[in-house]
């Protein structure tokens, strides 16, 4: 183990063997979820690839922070592939969310209150595009988008736009104008590479690896805002350190501890328990899933931003 901090050394080959074994998992269940006679056997395929893909998809979140492994060029081809399995661009998923840090809970990532001025269909269509996980779809279609026609990029940040400053685009398009394309562009072909490699490998069908992303976009996309919906308007403290089971935790490697994350974003995934305040409330990863289906609030007229 190589340290990313005095108390927190990087869990290197625990990391390189949870993906290899995460991988090997979700190549299993896109297999039976295309094989099995039975429509049963086949959505507990999706449900088991949903899990394990977060998984693979917590290990990626590791390496877009530089604490997958501690040789960097490992970390990122490490990186690169666990975002094949997304399927997205590893340098694409590092620019966003490390931008995602930055702007968190300021009125650019405010999805969950309605503030004045706000278009609220938009709103909605966003809000219900999170809990149903169209947002993941957009993220492969954008990786494409941006690699095939870049030119869209001005089209769709909306500079200067109400539009674009209520869904985050001015902020989030605005950082690819910096981004390697080339680079983007060579590990979009690497993963399409993968996809296609598993596709052919092993057979599948477009039904069974349909069914498998279908399920792992809505237990994905849910959780990447129950995490931060209705929590405190500050860039550091504005996520919560959720309550779920145990075995769910495990699964998306303490991931729900994202207020310890927020505050610590160099602290690798196995640490995380050592930074949870429980002074702070910890309210449940259900309930607050449960009420982000009411929609978008108006904003609290004390909420203050920090």
């Amino acid at each position: 183990m190589t340290s990313a901090g005095d108390d927190a050394p990087i869990p290197a080959t625990l990391n390189a063997v949870l993906l290899a074994a995460a991988l090997a998992a979700c190549a299993g269940c896109l297999w039976l979820a295309s094989h099995a006679e039975w429509l049963a056997t086949r959505l507990l395929a999706a449900g088991a690839f949903s899990y394990v893909n977060n998984t693979v998809f917590s290990l990626l979140h590791e390496a877009t922070h530089g604490v997958l492994h501690p040789s960097r060029s490992t970390n990122d081809w490490l990186g690169r592939l666990a975002a094949a399995f997304f399927p997205t661009s590893y340098t694409l998923q590092r620019t966003f969310h490390l931008t995602h840090h930055r702007h968190n809970r300021t009125e650019l990532e405010q999805f969950d209150y309605l503030r004045p001025g706000d278009n609220r269909f938009l709103k909605h269509a966003q809000w219900y595009s999170i809990l149903t996980g169209l947002y993941w779809a957009f993220v492969p279609v954008g990786c494409f988008a941006f690699a095939l026609f870049p030119s869209l990029l001005q089209r769709l940040r909306g500079t200067g736009t109400r539009y674009g400053e209520q869904t985050g685009a001015e902020a989030y398009l605005g950082r690819l104008e910096d981004a390697p394309g080339a680079t983007i562009r060579l590990e979009l072909l690497f993963t399409m590479a993968v996809q296609a490699g598993l596709v052919l490998a092993l057979d599948l069908s477009a039904s069974g690896w349909a069914l498998c992303y279908a399920a792992f976009a809505v237990n994905w996309s849910s959780l990447q805002y129950a995490d931060h919906a209705w929590s405190p308007l500050h860039v550091r403290d504005g996520a919560w350190d959720l309550r779920v089971a145990a075995p769910v935790r495990w699964l998306f490697l303490n991931y729900h501890y994202h207020r310890a994350h927020h505050r610590h974003p160099r602290v690798p995934w196995l640490y995380l328990g050592r930074y949870v305040d429980e002074d702070v409330p910890r309210p449940s990863f259900l309930s607050i899933w449960l009420s982000m289906w009411r929609g978008p609030r108006p904003l609290p007229a004390t909420a203050e931003e920090r």
